[in-house]
């Protein structure tokens, strides 16, 4: 088929002359995608449910799938990786343990083909397949072994940003703490080169789901000496089902399948073009005309504004799937006049929520007054039902008491300019403007909104360098912890300067608890603590995700947090 010069090569070249595109799992960098009230634990299937072809189905000769990432990703490497991006293509180029079914929400077997739990919960025995990396070597536990050290080592430098995702380990977080300082003394090791047992300080229900997730991934043997081994294609060795082979900064990605990869024979696509382009209104064109498979959510953006419009032109390729993700702002605590919780907590009561959904972001989002999104499971059923979001109000008149309080109690008349920043995005744009508008209005206040492209952003975050910024959390498996644990004092994504010892000890004694009654009400009270009593940040909306999707492309997935897997994909003829 003939095929137009690319908009989006043309576009990403000009990007390039002017700056340098760099690219939030975890933190997520798209104002469209996110949950509504219906996202469950079991997710979508974009096309058919399983990655066989039915007799009628012929595969396209050309198994070369095109999407767009609205960021580069910041990093290769699973230790350091904390955003919805760089998940996005990891996913596709390493396998932990175990892999996510995108259908039933549970984990199911993947580089482990096994394992045994002991009778307390604590001891984890896997037996790994005869698996391979991308160079031929075998995949062996003390591979885990070694990237599991990596994510603890407190002189990692940078230090891993999900680090305490391994808390779960025995003697985990004091080894990272420098409490102990033998690694082996941690809850891992690889009894032989097919067998790795781990022990947990406390049962942990969720803890297969964890595995499959980014932190927990395997390396080579060849980073060790190599810091810079995930910079450069080269020398990245992978274990999933595809390698990067292609790699333009700024301009494009590209995977290729990995015939060493234990499931090659269930992997159709030969390929996985992934074009660099921040521009919503470019990706949707390009799709339009050809040139993409699929564009919007999570690794890409639809325009707000022409969500309802493509949603009347093409109802067979527009689909809309909850998941449990939520959009917000957070404030920078440590610095004033945003140490003052009455000040803060004016700003949160003069969002209007319904009509920023309404009348911009236009992607059938749900008002949020609460942290934990709906989705999320629950002691009976799911968290949200069962504990309302329902810790503030929006009230213009109580927020300009507040406003004056905390004025007040800081020697202030009124509130200097604010300082509103957001990642690269015509949608985080819009909604910047849209919020900025509202605290005008409402209180009076003016607000300077700040533009930064995506490592930049992200850098200045965790360096709290900003007073106000958008944010967005999507969970890293299906348990509230995944949302609240992040916000303990010092913290690897606690990026708000937030430090409350009580808030501290109820999520240490939720980890610690293997009663989901318990466990419900202990996160019930954390939720509490850092919207109604703290309000460390502004909740704005659970996401919903809008994408469009070709028709004869099948098998992607989207599981319960909106996490993307293409690997099992394939396109038919076209």
């Amino acid at each position: 088929m003939k095929k137009s010069k690319s908009l989006l090569l043309m576009f990403a070249l000009v990007l390039v002359i002017g700056t340098v595109l760099a690219g939030c799992g975890g933190n997520n960098n798209n104002a469209n995608s996110g949950t509504n009230a219906a996202a469950t634990n079991a997710a979508g299937n974009e096309g058919s449910t399983n990655t066989g072809t039915s007799g009628d189905e012929k595969l396209a000769a050309d198994q070369t799938l095109r999407v767009n990432l609205t960021a580069e990703p910041p990093t290769f490497d699973p230790a350091q990786a904390q955003d919805s991006q760089a998940n996005t293509v990891l996913k596709t180029m390493y396998e932990g343990l175990t892999r996510m079914n995108d259908e039933t929400g549970q984990a199911e077997p993947g580089i482990a083909e096994s394992w045994e739990i002991s009778p307390d919960g604590l001891v984890y025995t896997f037996k790994l397949r005869d698996a391979q990396w991308s160079n031929g070597d075998p995949v062996e536990a003390a591979d885990f072994v070694r990237a599991w050290k990596i994510v603890l080592d407190p002189n990692t430098d940078p230090t891993a940003p999900y680090a305490y995702q391994l808390y779960y380990l025995k003697n985990a977080e004091e080894y990272y703490g420098k409490k102990v300082t033998d690694f082996n003394e941690v809850g891992v090791k690889a009894v032989d080169a097919k067998t790795l047992e781990v022990t947990l300080k406390a049962p942990t229900p969720y803890f297969l789901g964890l595995l499959s997730f980014y932190t927990y991934y395997p390396v080579h043997k060849s980073v060790e000496g190599n810091t810079k081994w995930a910079t450069n294609k080269d020398t990245m060795i992978t274990n999933g089902a595809f390698t990067l082979t292609e790699w333009t900064t700024g301009q494009s990605l590209q995977v290729s399948k990995n015939d060493k990869y234990w499931d090659a024979a269930n992997i159709k696509l030969a390929k996985i073009d992934f074009s660099l382009v921040n521009s919503g209104a470019t990706e949707l064109l390009s799709y339009k005309n050809g040139e993409l498979d699929r564009a919007g959510a999570p690794h890409g953006e639809i325009p707000q504004e022409q969500i309802p419009i493509v949603q009347k032109e093409l109802p067979n390729e527009f689909q809309r799937k909850g998941i449990a993700s939520t959009y917000y702002y957070e404030f920078n605590i440590t610095e004033k006049p945003f140490d003052n919780v009455k000040i803060r907590k004016a700003l949160a009561m003069t969002v209007n929520r319904q009509s920023l959904i309404d009348n911009v972001t236009l992607g059938g989002q749900i008002p949020a007054y609460g942290y934990v999104p709906p989705g999320i499971a629950g002691a009976d059923g799911e968290f949200r039902t069962a504990v309302k979001d329902s810790y503030f109000t929006e009230d213009t008149e109580a927020a300009k008491k507040l406003l004056a309080e905390g004025l007040a109690e800081e020697g202030l008349t009124e509130l200097p300019p604010v300082e509103l920043s957001y990642n690269t995005s015509e949608g985080h744009k819009k909604i910047a403007l849209a919020v900025a508008d509202m605290w005008k209005q409402a209180l009076g206040i003016t607000v300077n909104t700040v533009n930064q492209e995506w490592a930049v952003f992200i850098d200045n975050r965790q360096n709290l360098n900003y007073q106000i910024a958008r944010a967005g959390w999507t969970a890293d498996y299906n348990d509230p912890m995944t949302f609240l644990d992040m916000w303990v004092t010092g913290g690897g994504n606690n990026d708000t300067g937030y430090a409350n010892p009580e808030y501290d000890k109820l999520i240490a004694d939720a980890k610690a608890s293997s009663d989901l009654a318990a466990r419900q009400e202990m996160f019930a009270k954390a939720e509490k603590m850092i919207i109604e009593d703290d309000m460390i940040l502004i909740p704005f909306y659970y996401y919903t995700n809008n994408s469009l999707t070709k028709e004869y492309l099948k098998g992607v997935t989207l599981d319960f947090s909106g996490a993307i897997d293409f690997t099992r994909a394939y396109l038919l003829e076209h």
